[in-house]
């Protein structure tokens, strides 16, 4: 029998026994046609290989990461994966969508142009992530926009719905009567939610709406609760520990989680790599390989429906991995639809794409230089000290906390220069209405100098961080003349910055372009303070709206979770 590729003398990875076999595997036609453990079989191959005694395992499957939090856009950044072994994602794309909307998704689509790596998306459901009430986007998904989404064959699910303690007590939100509408005409949709700290009732509420996967960073008896009521978990890596992993295997779980990236910086991703990050850190957490591969391959793509990869059998997609030393997950060969996209021995260089996205997301910073007595905040009253919330970071977590003390009032503004604390401030981007919040800061986070940044989970709007004012004016000034960033300040002397002219939020450079950027620009961070397991990732989703607990937007400072905005000078 004649065949397109025959791969010869291979430990397979059988994902039904969750055992490796010895044996050849044919494929045709970008499918797996047969796994011959006998080997007994002779056929007529156009290729061959010998795989020389190595594992043959299922592509890696990310079915909750952004494309955005690398900064690449879809095309450089597919091209890097296929070495970390991933063959499918399941991208979702708010972070584009809250600058450009539903053109910001159908531009993401578009710019895949020839990738191999199979794309799918989740369609945003909170853009904004809370409501206009609290921050300011530069676009808004409603229901009719959701809905004409899941028109594309593309989109196999909703994405994150942030705006947790809102959908459990007003069932008139666009996103609530988007889930019914789901459920009745795409049953096949996985929903997935995003609900740190919810427990008891309101989860069992959230669940109700049909809300059931989770990929969020969680105490220990979160995670218990959400597997305990059924809910499909989805670990990343800031997630694992071995008490968790002994939990799992104590209740013999793997059929109910999956491992996921979330989100994935440049460097790392240059350095380090992708979702074969993650799935290490879970086996030196405990779990054995075996289960590790499953969770990363057959449940991913059982979750999101994807019932034709994940599993080496046949008929099945030929999306597979060849690894010489299975402890260190150490690829050799990666191969989508049964051709090789990634040898170590020659690793394709990359060949930039021909896509440009519409003039328009070149232009998308609409803020005017500022001078610097915008950073003047004045104080009403005649006192010479005032108590000011602060919001606190803490190394470790993405979460902050909330802290009260006093600051001295100088000529009747807020005398934070001469405070221990820094100055935070969020300027509205999209043209929209010219918002600035304030906020202050301190803990884990830069001590000298200023940051400022249109990478600005998730509204992505302009925001700022320093301890003085020359420093904050000359960084913002720069970003605006980037159209879009980060940079970082020094006695008015640039440190780093990473330029991200595509919305704002995206470079069309390759990893290893932008990876040395990046990694220059948390060098320089820690130069200033920043103390932090992820320094750019904890600046940027300071200004996030659903991360507890104390956070900022151009409308000021949000108390997350009563969800409403608080004053910055306590009266």
């Amino acid at each position: 029998m004649k065949v397109d590729l025959l791969v010869k003398n291979v430990k397979v990875f059988n994902s039904y026994l969750k055992k490796f076999k010895d044996g050849n595997v044919a494929i045709l036609n970008n499918k797996f046609l047969y796994i011959d453990n006998n080997k007994n079989i002779e056929f007529e191959a156009s290729s061959t290989i010998d795989g020389k005694n190595q594992y043959m395992i299922p592509g890696f499957i990310d079915i909750h990461m952004h494309i955005e939090s690398s900064m690449m856009t879809p095309a450089p950044f597919c091209h890097h994966l296929s070495k970390n072994g991933v063959t499918t994602i399941v991208a979702e794309p708010h972070e584009i969508a809250n600058v450009f909307g539903k053109k910001g998704i159908e531009a993401m689509i578009a710019a895949e142009n020839s990738i191999n790596t199979s794309i799918f998306y989740g369609i945003p459901s909170s853009v904004p992530s809370t409501s206009p009430d609290l921050e300011t986007t530069g676009a808004i998904l409603d229901f009719e926009e959701m809905k004409n989404l899941t028109s594309n064959p593309k989109v196999i699910c909703i994405g994150e719905i942030m705006n947790y303690r809102k959908v459990i007590v007003d069932n008139s939100l666009d996103i609530c009567k988007f889930i019914e509408y789901v459920k009745k005409n795409k049953p096949q949709y996985a929903i997935e939610g995003h609900c740190p700290k919810l427990l008891d009732l309101d989860l069992a509420k959230f669940l109700y709406l049909g809300i059931n996967g989770d990929h969020t960073e969680h105490t220990f008896e979160e995670f218990v609760q959400r597997f305990e009521n059924g809910m499909f978990m989805e670990l990343q890596a800031k997630s694992i520990s071995s008490e968790l992993i002994n939990y799992i295997k104590e209740n013999n779980l793997y059929e109910h989680f999956a491992f996921v990236t979330d989100d994935t910086m440049p460097d790392t991703f240059l350095h380090k790599g992708h979702l074969n990050v993650v799935i290490k850190k879970a086996i030196q957490a405990g779990i054995n390989i075996e289960n590790a591969i499953y969770c990363a391959t057959f449940t991913p793509a059982r979750r999101m429906n994807l019932h034709d990869r994940g599993v080496i059998a046949p008929g099945k997609k030929a999306d597979f991995l060849l690894i010489d030393n299975l402890k260190n997950l150490h690829i050799t060969q990666t191969f989508i639809d049964g051709k090789e996209v990634y040898n170590i021995n020659s690793e394709a260089k990359y060949i930039p794409t021909d896509y440009k996205f519409p003039e328009e997301f070149y232009q998308s910073v609409r803020v005017e230089k500022i001078n610097e007595d915008i950073f003047q905040i004045p104080v009403n009253n005649k006192e010479n000290e005032v108590n000011c919330r602060i919001i606190k970071v803490i190394d470790g977590s993405t979460r902050t906390t909330e802290i009260i003390e006093k600051l001295n009032v100088k000529n009747g503004y807020l005398d934070w220069e001469n405070s221990p604390y820094m100055l935070i401030a969020v300027f509205e981007r999209h043209g929209k209405n010219g918002n600035i919040g304030f906020g202050l800061v301190t803990g884990d986070c830069i001590k000298n100098g200023a940051i400022a940044t249109t990478y600005a989970h998730d509204h992505h709007n302009l925001m700022v961080i320093g301890k003085n004012i020359k420093d904050m004016t000359k960084t913002i000034n720069r970003i605006i003349e980037l159209q879009g960033g980060i940079c970082c300040v020094e006695n008015e002397e640039i440190l780093a910055e990473v330029p991200l002219p595509v919305a704002g939020i995206l470079s069309e450079k390759t990893v290893q372009e932008l990876g040395k950027e990046v990694e220059i620009l948390r060098e320089k961070m820690s130069q200033l303070g920043y103390k932090h397991y992820n320094p750019i990732m904890s600046l940027c989703t300071l200004s996030l709206p659903v991360s507890p607990a104390l956070k900022i937007t151009d409308k000021g400072l949000i108390d997350v979770n009563q969800g409403k905005i608080v004053n910055l000078i306590i009266d």
